[in-house]
């Protein structure tokens, strides 16, 4: 199976403290979570909703071998921004996927 997949979810409030960015730092708010599976990684992307600029979540890329290990992989994005942390959410691989890596 050849590799490529993209998925984005909108309109995802993030919790206290934000998500974390490679380039600009913490944003916080309404944004936008953009996964992309080029068939050996997954790269994981924010950007406030309506926007026009990603950002690179941090912690992304992450090895990734597999379709659905990189939708869980977005799934697990998704759910860490809406948690939010200290000092931003940062990407985290989902404890119940093997196959990163």
């Amino acid at each position: 199976m050849t590799g490529w997949a993209s998925w984005t979810t909108v309109n995802v409030f993030s919790g206290t403290g934000g998500v974390r960015t490679v380039e600009l730092g913490v944003l916080t708010g309404d944004v936008s979570v953009h996964t992309t599976w080029t068939g050996t990684e997954a790269v994981v992307a924010v950007q406030y909703s309506g926007g026009s600029e990603w950002y690179t979540m941090a912690g992304s890329p992450v090895p990734c071998r597999s379709e659905e290990d990189s939708r869980a992989l977005h799934q697990a994005a998704v759910d860490a921004v809406r948690q939010g942390g200290g000092g931003g959410a940062v990407l985290t691989l989902p404890r119940h996927h093997h196959h990163f890596g």
